[in-house]
C-alpha cells in the first residue's frame, strides 16, 4: 500500500485525485486549507486545515506513512510550497510541484505586469480606468478598497468575509470555466475599462484575457511569487501521475 498526499485546492488537484484513486493498493489523501466554505469533495480521503508549519507537516507525513507529496496548490499559495519543500526534506519524502504553466502575453495584449497589489493600485491610477473587473480572489480585495473614484466589478467563488469597504462595487459569485462569449458579455454589460487579475494560468479563466485582447482593454496582472527552486515541477495531472508511477507509487 502506497500513500500519496495531494496538497490541493485547484482543478488540477481534483483531477489528479480522480486519476490516482482507482488504482488498487494506493491511498490518496487530499489536504485543503479550509478557506473556501463547502468545498467540493475530492476522490479519495480528505483532510481540511493547516498543518502547523513545516514541522507540523513533517510530523503528519511520518504519522500517516506518506510515500510522496504532490504540491498542487494554487500558484499564489507560495507559503505552502516552501513549507512542503522543508517538510519533505526533513522527512526524506519525494515531492513534486504540479504547476500549470503561467499565461504568456499574446500579440495585441495590453498587459501591465506587477509584483504586488500596491503596485497594481498605482498602475490602475496611472491608467485612469474607472470601471474595473477585479478578479483576484476574495482574500486579496482589501488593497483595492477605499477608491471612491473607481467602480469595481468583483468576481469571486464565495463571498468575502468581511467585505472590504468599497465605495463603489458590485459582487458576482461565479466559478469558471468561463466562455469567451460570456466574458465579452460581462465586460460589455458592465462597461469594463480594465481588468486586474493574477497570473494563475489554466484554461478555466483564460477567456477573460482573450476578451480583453479583442476589446483592447488593459490587464493589470500580478506575477507569480517565487517557489522553492529545487522542487521538481510537472505541468499536468497526467504527468504528475507518470512521475508517481515512475517511482513505483
Amino acid at each position: 500500500m502506497s500513500t500519496i498526499l495531494i496538497l490541493g485546492g485547484t482543478t488540477d488537484a481534483y483531477a489528479l485525485a480522480e486519476r490516482l484513486t482507482p488504482e488498487p493498493g494506493r491511498r490518496v489523501i487530499t489536504s485543503l486549507a479550509g478557506r473556501t466554505p463547502n468545498p467540493r469533495r475530492p476522490a479519495g480521503e480528505l483532510r481540511v486545515g493547516g498543518f502547523g508549519g513545516p514541522q507540523g507537516l513533517a510530523a503528519y507525513l511520518k504519522a500517516e506513512q506518506v510515500d510522496a507529496v504532490v504540491d498542487a496548490t494554487h500558484p499564489f499559495a507560495a507559503t505552502m510550497g516552501w513549507n512542503a519543500a522543508q517538510a519533505c526534506a526533513t522527512a526524506a519524502i519525494p515531492l513534486v510541484r504540479l504547476d500549470r504553466p503561467a499565461w504568456m502575453p499574446q500579440p495585441g495584449d495590453l498587459w501591465h505586469p506587477v509584483a504586488d497589489w500596491p503596485q497594481a493600485v498605482t498602475t490602475l491610477h496611472r491608467l485612469g480606468s474607472r470601471r474595473v473587473l477585479l478578479a483576484v480572489g476574495r482574500q486579496d480585495l482589501a488593497p483595492f478598497a477605499n477608491q471612491p473614484d473607481i467602480h469595481f466589478l468583483i468576481r469571486a467563488v464565495s463571498p468575502p468575509d468581511p467585505m472590504p469597504p468599497f465605495p463603489k462595487a458590485h459582487l458576482i459569485l461565479d466559478r469558471g470555466p468561463f466562455s469567451l462569449e460570456a466574458e465579452h458579455t460581462l465586460l460589455a454589460e458592465h462597461q469594463i475599462e480594465a481588468i486586474i487579475c493574477k497570473n494563475s494560468g489554466g484554461a478555466a479563466s483564460a477567456p477573460k484575457l482573450a476578451a480583453a485582447r479583442e476589446r483592447q482593454l488593459p490587464v493589470i496582472i500580478r506575477n507569480r511569487p517565487p517557489r522553492p527552486p529545487h522542487t521538481p515541477t510537472t505541468p499536468t495531472p497526467d504527468t504528475a501521475t507518470a512521475w508517481l508511477v515512475s517511482r513505483g507509487l
